[in-house]
């Protein structure tokens, strides 16, 4: 947990370089349906806006990924993530925001509400907090958490520059939001609320 706070400190030190008026652009691109390509802890990520079945069946084709896989959900706070999922017992929700802001996700129940496409073949929701302050400035003008999955199609390597995000996806009607990836070598830490298990 000391990296995970260490990790999560390097996060929150980097400055978000986006304008309001790109901040403003993107949205109205997610709320039109759009995907957007943007920066975030490790890799260059592809998000739309969750509850926008046609703009999530885009994506998975983009990336040719299972529907059954489920999707990762990020937030500005884990008021914006509350909607989606069960209540947390007290001892999960310290433990969660032991680890948030920062590069963890967790695997906790889903509301019976939340579409298929973002639960997978289960009835659970993979979420994170982040800590990438342009992913946040992002979360907080969509007023809604996004969707977040590595910028590649399935079995190649994940982009960690526009440039190389483009070149994966050289036809896609795609925004680019501008700004750096954090810190991280490796895609974040995926941990099994129930049962503690790593995923990833």
């Amino acid at each position: 947990m000391r990296l995970c706070h260490t990790l999560r400190g390097r996060h929150q030190q980097r400055r978000s370089n986006l304008t309001p008026f790109r901040t403003q652009l993107a949205v109205r691109h997610l709320r039109n349906g759009g995907i957007l390509a943007y920066p975030t802890e490790a890799v260059y990520g592809l998000g739309c806006d969750p509850l926008n079945a046609e703009a999530v069946q885009r994506l998975l084709a983009l990336k040719q990924r299972p529907y059954n896989k489920g999707l990762i959900l990020i937030a500005a706070s884990i008021k914006q993530l509350e909607p989606f999922i069960q209540p947390i017992k007290a001892g999960l929700r310290k433990r969660l925001q032991a680890s948030w802001p920062g590069p963890t996700t967790w695997v906790v129940p889903a509301q019976n509400w939340v579409p298929g496409w973002l639960t997978g073949h289960t009835h659970e929701l993979a979420v994170r907090v982040t800590a990438h302050p342009g992913c946040i400035a992002l979360c907080k003008a969509f007023g809604s958490p996004l969707i977040s999955t590595s910028a590649n199609p399935r079995a190649s390597v994940p982009a960690k520059t526009a440039h190389k995000t483009r070149g994966y996806f050289p036809h896609a009607d795609l925004q680019f939001l501008p700004g750096s990836i954090g810190d991280l070598q490796h895609p974040t830490h995926i941990i099994h609320a129930r049962s503690g298990r790593s995923l990833r």
